[in-house]
């Protein structure tokens, strides 16, 4: 009798091993899904997404103001440019968060310049900062989605610097 309860108390032993081994792995793998905080970015990489879904969310509604109440045409195309170029980028950085599991800032920008040098002063200042964290993406990013993002969209942002400088106002 006492053989029989010690068998049976050996291979409840084993089923609890079993099952809590099993848990335990289901937990692991759950933990390295991209999903929520179990995401696989760097908290780098998460600032970085952040601040470019802020900026690119910034750089369209400014556009759009831009485009209706500039006074200039070149400032209204530029401002068209933006709301374009940026709002593609803004696509494609939505699919990457999406794809990591990770929740952008959906919050909308309050558009607000008195006139078009001081869009242009703005656009030149946004311009020269979101360059420099995109240079530092694209070479010291951990995820290599966002990498190739970050250097996709590098040279738009530049261009971008560009014609803002070179419109009236936008000169530093």
């Amino acid at each position: 009798m006492k053989t029989k309860i010690r068998i049976v108390s050996q291979f409840c032993i084993l089923a609890l091993a079993v099952g809590a081994l099993s848990l335990l792995g289901a937990a692991r793998a759950a933990d390295t899904t991209p999903t929520g905080s179990g995401s696989s970015l760097s908290e780098k990489d998460k600032t970085f997404m952040k601040k470019a879904a802020k900026g690119g969310t910034m750089e369209v509604t400014m556009g759009k103001v831009a485009e209706q109440n500039a006074q200039s045409d070149d400032v209204k195309s530029f401002g068209k440019r933006m709301v374009t170029d940026h709002g593609k980028a803004n696509d494609e950085l939505k699919s990457i968060a999406s794809k990591k599991g990770f929740e952008l800032p959906n919050k909308e920008h309050a558009a607000k310049w008195t006139s078009d040098k001081a869009y242009m002063d703005m656009m030149v200042k946004d311009h020269e900062k979101d360059v420099k964290e995109f240079e530092r993406e694209s070479t010291k990013g951990k995820d290599p989605d966002l990498k190739a993002f970050a250097t996709k969209t590098l040279p738009t942002l530049q261009d971008h610097l560009k014609m803002a400088k070179a419109l009236p106002g936008g000169s530093k």
